[in-house]
């Protein structure tokens, strides 16, 4: 079976490049290959130039810059791990949609959480916003101020029982690791997102209380599935995404399903994505 390779959008910051870092590892771990990518955008009705004599045009500046980020993240993810088979695609267009379609039929989409900033549009920081609500596949956004790696615990949230993607990606990434895994529920009355036979009408006690023997029902099949990994549960009364960045501080990886984008923006993943101590992972629901 051919495993799915991991995707790292580059754009020659030190922050895409603690990026690639992650990437490196998590690829060794899952024995996947490793394809790192990085966008251009030219001005409105620039293109690059045919002739080759005279100044560089700014086309070829930017188309430069990109391969050099390319270049730098290869030489990181080779140095990390000579044997990864790493490759590297140069592409053009509007960034953040160009990044995000790169993770077409990826195990993963690995982003910085901010860029560079020049005017190339490279900026990782509205990029990665974008790649990880948008993107057909799981978007691992790595902060600047992130462990090099799991630090014992993923956190995942749990907000319905539609998230057998999301406890599939956590439980994976937990036992990859040998980390424990925390689900968490934040109970919160008048919430959308509850789970069966929550009776919002209760109280706050009675409510967490039925809560967590959900909560304790759903996850025990993936006990068995997973019975290396190390599990417990949290219900909390409360903004889930308050919640999740809370617990962040200290995990090595916060886990959050999301929605298509059609469904709304999602505040649970913006506030998790804003606040978090630590990489974020946005895991889509699967579509109809």
């Amino acid at each position: 079976m051919t495993v799915k390779p991991i995707v790292a959008a580059v754009d020659g910051s030190a922050e895409a490049l603690r990026a690639v870092g992650w990437a490196v590892r998590e690829a060794v771990l899952r024995d996947a290959p490793l394809r790192m990518v990085s966008a251009l955008e030219l001005p409105p009705r620039m293109t690059p130039r045919k002739d080759t004599h005279g100044p560089s045009a700014v086309a070829e500046v930017v188309a430069a810059d990109r391969d050099r980020a390319l270049l730098a993240a290869a030489e990181r993810a080779t140095a990390v791990s000579p044997d990864l088979l790493v490759s590297t695609d140069g592409l053009s267009g509007p960034v953040a949609e160009a990044v995000t379609d790169s993770g077409a039929g990826a195990s993963m989409l690995v982003v910085g959480s901010r860029g560079v900033g020049a005017f190339a549009a490279m900026i990782l920081g509205s990029v990665s916003r974008y790649a990880a609500t948008h993107a057909a596949c799981p978007v691992v956004v790595v902060r600047d101020d992130s462990a090099a790696s799991h630090q014992g615990q993923v956190v995942v949230g749990v907000r319905d029982p539609d998230c057998d993607a999301t406890l599939t990606f956590a439980f994976e990434e937990a036992a990859l690791h040998n980390a424990s895994l925390l689900v968490v529920h934040a109970w919160q009355a008048g919430h959308p997102d509850l789970l069966p036979n929550e009776d919002p009408a209760h109280g706050s006690h009675t409510g967490q209380a039925d809560a967590a023997r959900q909560l304790e029902s759903l996850l025990a099949g993936w006990r068995e599935k997973f019975p290396g990994v190390a599990v417990s549960q949290e219900v909390v009364h409360g903004h889930p995404g308050r919640a999740l960045a809370g617990l962040s501080a200290r995990a090595g990886l916060v886990v959050v399903g999301r929605h298509h984008p059609q469904h709304g923006a999602g505040r649970v993943v913006h506030a998790v994505l804003n606040h978090a101590h630590c990489p974020v992972a946005t895991v889509p629901a699967p579509t109809a």
